[in-house]
């Protein structure tokens, strides 16, 4: 500390034009101890001066940092939605394949169930013409089953018949 203010004796300036305020009052010859004072007051603003400094420009950090993770956070948010949408629609395509394989197949076994009935029913109606006999018939169609009942008279003699069948459906 010594060193600086003899440094600062040593270095002065070559005097320049005096400045006169007509209100500002001359400054009075300082002792050495009150010059000791006054460049430790002089030190500790210029620290508080640079600490505000650093505060400041810390802060400013922080809010730029808290900005950034912010937009992170957003940028991380929609590309998860956009895997879950992803996810979502490949998900429905691919239940929506398979229903449209499950129809189809039981749309199959229905029109040969279908074709079946016509067959026999065709057979019958023919027989009866020729024997002279009666055929009566009925079926229903349930989601899970086809449900017949035939009833057959030639001459005396009755026959009826009732048979379910169950169509394969995985669930």
């Amino acid at each position: 500390m010594n060193m600086k203010v003899e440094k600062e004796k040593t270095e002065k300036p070559p005097p320049s034009k005096p400045k006169t305020s007509p209100s500002k009052p001359k400054a009075l010859p300082k002792k050495e101890g009150e010059e000791q004072k006054t460049i430790k007051i002089q030190a500790w603003w210029r620290g508080t001066l640079v600490r505000r400094t650093l505060l400041h420009a810390a802060l400013r950090a922080c809010i730029i940092q808290y900005w950034w993770r912010q937009r992170l956070e957003g940028l991380l948010e929609k590309k998860r939605l956009s895997v879950l949408e992803y996810y979502a629609r490949e998900k429905w395509a691919v239940i929506k394949l398979q229903s449209w394989v499950r129809m189809w197949c039981i749309r199959v076994r229905y029109c040969r169930l279908l074709h079946a009935v016509r067959i026999i029913q065709v057979y019958w109606r023919w027989h009866n013409c020729h024997t002279r006999g009666i055929f009566r018939g009925s079926y229903e169609l349930t989601a899970s089953q086809l449900g017949l009942e035939l009833e057959i008279c030639l001459e005396s003699h009755i026959c009826r018949i009732t048979d379910c069948i169950p169509f394969p459906i995985k669930n």
